[in-house]
Parts: structure tokens; sequence; C-alpha cells
């Protein structure tokens, strides 16, 4: 079958670790499904696994994919849950100690086909593209846990997006704009602030660029550039919070104004099955969709990695199958 995929380990240079031909067709095993690829969206975590970051360098080729939507055997249109956890774990699958993602252990969706647990496939809305909902399983869960389950934010208060464009960036400003907060945001360039301005952020200011008020709550996933600028940014008792560090570690953890003022620091990692169920059906009563800011052929996968490593998106990054 067709796919797009890691033939090894390039930390140095993720692209020359690319691969767009054939792999051998899947078969699920008993408990999973196989699904039949129609959309299927780009994440930072393609990225790491081109460099060999969380996966073995036995495990490799690997399909790349984290997120899809498809088609089941029988029909059924579906949207996939990423999280694959231990059968045996009961509660939150994102405190599994031994769950996993697409593309760590078991092959992702940038290819015809991909076998997951039946659990991970659940009903696609009729209002959603194969390829918004694509876009679902991955950042606009991260976003959706974020902001409404660990961010503590009521409607009316005010929160800060770090870094306008990204996937889950554009996601936390649609939702939080939908959920009734003063949404702003801080971006690089004056495209990527008017960007997010389309999708309903209240302001939108430079990066590192003094706010008229502290904010009841920042998001985070850039790490490093802007880790100080969201500390400043928090009221005294506001909360941080932080699902990934695309520009490495904080430099400085700034403890004295963590105590002194009382903040919060979460981190917030994907979502569950039953989150990702409540954002489709969020999205479906809603009529709130992805900002897509790409949509290509698999066979172009290359092109849409290259705008991601280079910090050249906006909003979501999708490839299709015919």
């Amino acid at each position: 079958m067709f796919a797009v995929y890691a033939a090894e380990p390039s930390p140095q240079d993720p692209i020359a670790a690319l691969r767009v031909g054939e792999r051998p067709e899947p078969e699920a095993p008993e408990g999973w499904v196989k699904v039949a690829v129609k959309a299927a969206s780009l994440n930072m975590h393609d990225l790491w696994t081109l460099r060999g970051v969380g996966i073995k360098p036995e495990q490799f080729p690997m399909i790349l994919g984290c997120d899809g939507a498809g088609v089941l055997e029988d029909g059924t249109e579906v949207v996939l849950h990423s999280v694959i956890g231990d059968p045996d774990w009961s509660g939150d699958e994102t405190l599994d100690p031994r769950r996993t993602l697409l593309t760590e252990k078991h092959q992702g969706t940038f290819a015809d086909f991909v076998v997951v647990p039946k659990r991970n496939a659940l009903p696609k809305p009729a209002g959603l593209s194969f390829a918004e909902a694509a876009c679902m399983g991955t950042a606009w869960l991260t976003a959706y846990r974020m902001l409404f389950v660990n961010s503590g934010l009521r409607p009316g208060q005010t929160m800060l997006v770090q870094g306008a464009s990204g996937g889950v960036s554009t996601a936390l400003v649609q939702l939080g704009r939908a959920a009734g907060f003063r949404v702003w945001v801080t971006g690089r360039t004056e495209e990527k602030r008017a960007l997010a301005e389309s999708l309903g952020a209240h302001q939108a200011f430079e990066s590192g660029a003094r706010l008229p008020e502290r904010v009841d709550a920042v998001f985070e996933t850039v790490g490093k550039a802007t880790w100080s600028h969201s500390m400043k940014a928090l009221k005294p008792g506001g909360t941080l919070v932080i699902s990934g560090a695309t520009s490495g570690d904080a430099s400085a953890a700034e403890l004295p104004r963590l105590f002194f003022l009382q903040l919060r620091v979460v981190g917030s990692t994907m979502g569950t099955r039953e989150e990702l169920a409540d954002l489709l059906s969020f999205c479906d009563l809603t009529g709130l969709r992805p900002q897509i800011g790409a949509e290509l052929p698999f066979e172009r996968a290359e092109e849409g990695l290259r705008a991601m490593l280079d910090g050249e998106t906006a909003g979501k990054i999708v490839f299709t199958r015919g």
C-alpha cells in the first residue's frame, strides 16, 4: 500500500529520513479495526519521529501520522483517537504509564490503511469533512483539554495564547472565543497576528510585548522563547497551562515569581477518548471548524513537513487521499 514513512532516525536533518512509497498493508488483530484513511493531519510529533525522538531505533521504518479520519470496512465514517493505552488500564488514559501514540509503537495514518483498537475509532459527525475531522485527534484535543479540563477558567476571563499560527494555538483561539473567553494572542509576524484575529482573537500582540493588563491564564506550547513572558503576563493566582516546548526547555523557572504570586503551572498532554467525543460534539453543535492552512495530497508530504519545520504554518496542514 502507499505510505509516507520514516526510514530511520535522522536527528539533525529530519527530512532526510522521509520516504514516500510502498509499505505492507496491515491486518487488524482481534479487537482492532482496519480504517481506509481519507485524510490525516500533520503534527510536530511527526518531525520528532523523523528525528528519532520517542521511538526506538528497531521500530523503524515507521509510517508517520498520529491523526486521521476515514472509513471502516462496513462503511462507517470515523475519527481516530491516537492515544493507545494498556487494555488493563482503567481511567484517564493520558495518565497510563504504558500509553503510546500512533507512530511510536504502532504504524501511523499517512497511508492507505491504518489499524487501531476498536475503541479508538469514533463516529465522525456528518457535518465535519474528512479533512476537518482529521485535525481533531491531536492538536484540537490537546487544546480542548488545556482549556476546558486543566485551566480552571470561567467564561468572561482573559486568556493569552503564546504563538498565533500553529495547530494547537489556532484551536485554542477558536475554542476560547466560542466558549466566551477574552482571547489574546502573541505572534512573531503581522501575518500570524492577523490570522489569529480572523479566527476570533480579541487582540494580537508582538511576541514579548507588554500587555494592557495581566491575564487569568496563559497557554504555552513554545517553551524557552516565551516562558518568561508567560510568567510575567499572569495575574496573582493565575494559571499557566503547558503542552509543549518547541523552542526548548525554559532557561529559568522563575520560582520567586511562582511562589510569591501563587501561580499554578499545569502540564497537559493530549486528551481522553471521552474528551475527543465531547470535542466532536462541541464542534458539531456550534458549527466550529478547524483552521486548515494547507490541504495537500499525501504525495506532497515533504512540502508540508518543510513548512512545519520552518515555522511557516497558518493552521493545520492536512494530507488527503482520493
